[in-house]
């Protein structure tokens, strides 16, 4: 087949701003080149907004929240448009997709059924939420009546990765529109084109300009100017530890706003000799590791196996790997594709490099192919002889990288497992049920998967413990990140 996609329509490569409704390019008209890892050529110029651009958009956002054109509509007429948005995001399917695969890399065949599917369920599943939701009344005396009600917080500053660029941006543009915010959406200048793709769709499904604003840009240029804002109530962060925890210094440092991230992650896959099904364990973990390329913060990238199994293990996982080779993203059949940007393939030949120096064994993988395409591909890697002191162990890669580790005991493994700064997912792959339970229980992460990986629902909280961040995504639970609670206290005087 013919992977040529330069040919597409001109009117999807549009990389200008969304502010108030309207497309614009940057106030400074400064603009950015947004690369294809495909081929690495010029997919299309980028509005690159500076504070200015802020501003605009802060401002945008605040004004269609105190004339209340969208917090003042009844929860039911919210939900309503909501559920239009949704339906327009799978109208756009085709070209929504193929947006994502150019922009960042993935195999259109995920994009199409993975993001463009998650994104509209995510949006809808919160429109459907949002008028189901009830107050309290607290359990007072006769002479008082407290109402316990939910208020949006106001202005909420997004700023998501490149990873999964509409999920993520679901993940919280959608209980904060569903509970009446207006938002200021930051998405990475790696792959930007198809959040501002997601604004154009909001508004014809009904969402009034100004209460959907997406400003394209660089962190220090336009993701501090956000975080940093006077008039932003409050900060949603999905990306690294480090930005992490600036957003939350920023947030202090401005009008000590809510700030929520979700962070790094180092995710264990803890296999034990007893696991009920060896095939399903080793295809599960080769298959969640490398999807994506392995860019995904809950990928499993250390292989906790128990010692007695692990070569039978180890040699059925690189008998799989041949399937996982890097191919061109827009062929139905590719299911791992390039990587995001030179720099990232840099980062991760870089980290391939220091796990060898460090003395952990490369089984297969580890270099750069397809390099006539000009993309940013690099093989499904392997290593064994991994110890929880290497680089490749500790540090989140963000890449094809898979690294295995052995143990002898349940104590072992929760302690390789545990010793970690992340604590975002983890696995137990056990037919113990009193083993399975008692390790998930002594995991320190967000979510333990047990006999599976990364099995997922909306109706699920996301997050992680220690440095993968603050607060959870999805589920009736991420409501309290975008609203306040209002406490109303009325005396009685009861006549009776």
């Amino acid at each position: 087949m013919s992977h040529s996609f330069r040919d597409a329509p001109l009117a999807l490569l549009d990389g200008r701003a969304f502010i108030d409704g309207e497309r614009r390019w940057a106030a400074q008209q400064q603009r950015f080149d947004d690369v294809s890892p495909l081929d690495g050529k010029l997919l299309c110029e980028v509005a690159r907004c500076d504070s200015l651009d802020i501003d605009l958009a802060v401002n945008a956002a605040r004004r269609a929240f105190d004339d209340q054109r969208w917090r003042g509509l009844p929860p039911a007429k919210r939900k309503q448009v909501l559920i239009a948005f949704a339906e327009q995001i799978l109208a756009h399917r085709e070209e929504l997709a193929w947006l994502e695969t150019v922009d960042m890399g993935k195999p259109i065949r995920y994009a199409r059924s993975v993001d463009v599917n998650s994104t509209a369920n995510c949006i809808r599943w919160y429109g459907e939420a949002i008028d189901k939701v009830y107050g309290e009344i607290a359990p007072t005396s006769a002479q008082a009546l407290a109402l316990i009600t939910r208020e949006p917080l106001g202005v909420v500053g997004v700023i998501v990765p490149w990873n999964y660029p509409m999920i993520m941006a679901a993940w919280k543009i959608a209980p904060a529109l569903a509970t009446g915010n207006s938002v200021v959406l930051k998405p990475s200048e790696k792959s930007p084109l198809s959040a501002l793709r997601l604004a154009e769709l909001a508004l014809a499904a009904g969402v009034p300009p100004g209460v959907f604003n997406v400003v394209p840009g660089f962190g220090p240029e336009a993701g501090t100017p956000l975080a940093l804002h006077m008039d932003v109530d409050g900060i949603g962060f999905t990306g690294s530890t480090r930005v992490g925890k600036q957003i939350h210094v920023m947030a202090g440092q401005s009008n000590l706003k809510r700030a929520w991230t979700e962070l790094g992650g180092k995710s264990p896959n803890i296999v034990f000799a007893d696991c009920p099904d060896l095939e399903q364990a080793v295809q599960s973990s080769v298959a969640s590791i490398f999807f994506n390329q392995g860019e995904s913060c809950n990928a499993p990238s250390r292989l906790l196996v128990e010692n007695s199994i692990k070569p039978a293990f180890i040699q059925r996982a690189l008998e799989l790997l041949p399937s996982y080779a890097p191919a061109h993203p827009l062929d139905e059949a590719t299911v791992m594709g390039a990587l995001v940007d030179r720099t990232q393939m840099d980062t991760v030949l870089g980290y391939i490099a220091r796990g060898q120096q460090e003395g952990a064994r490369l089984l297969a993988g580890g270099e750069r192919v397809m390099q006539d395409s000009g993309g940013y591909f690099v093989q499904a890697t392997l290593f064994d002889g991994v110890h929880n002191d290497m680089a490749i162990a500790r540090e989140e890669i963000f890449g094809p990288v898979l690294s295995v580790m052995g143990f002898d005991s349940a104590a072992e493994a929760v302690h390789l497992a545990n010793d970690n700064i992340y604590g975002l997912q983890a696995a137990v792959w056990s037919r113990d049920i009193n083993k399975a339970h008692g390790v998930a229980r002594a995991l320190r992460a967000g979510t333990v998967h047990v006999n599976q990986y990364d099995e997922d629902d909306i109706t699920v909280p996301f997050g992680g413990y220690k440095q993968s961040g603050v607060g959870r995504d999805k589920s009736l639970h991420a409501f309290d990140k975008y609203t306040e609670l209002k406490t109303t206290w009325i005396r009685i005087d009861s006549p009776v």
